[in-house]
């Protein structure tokens, strides 16, 4: 079974910083797995979930329009761990962030469970 982990979330102010943190281990399919991809989605009540950003193996980031040039996201050499680090927040940036593992060969991502960032005076 894949396994997400992430952490790192909490309250922080208007034009603060957080970084998020994610593990994946586990097994797909009953295998070790690859990675091709692993990235985050974030969701506020009553919306869709966002695409924020995602790293995939080689190094190539891709960022959504409402996070770029703010937030940065990088992984570790095992590529098992991956960090969005979120400067400038904003009140807007406030959201449960989900992060996501695409193995390679596989049809689906695998998400976590979550994690709240909330950006408030």
């Amino acid at each position: 079974q894949v396994q997400v982990v992430e952490s790192g979330g909490g309250l922080v102010q208007p034009g603060e910083s957080l970084k998020l943190s994610c593990a994946t281990s586990g097994r797909a399919s009953g295998r070790p797995f690859g990675i091709y991809a692993m990235g985050w989605y974030r969701q506020t009540p009553g919306e869709q979930r966002e695409f924020v950003a995602h790293i995939r193996s080689s190094g190539h980031t891709d960022y959504g329009a409402s996070v770029k040039g703010r937030f940065s996201i990088s992984k570790n050499k095992a590529g098992n761990t991956v960090y969005l680090q979120m400067n400038s927040l904003e009140p807007e940036d406030t959201a449960v962030y989900y992060c996501y593992v695409r193995p390679v060969g596989a049809q689906e991502n695998y998400f976590g469970r979550g994690t709240q960032v909330t950006v408030s005076s």
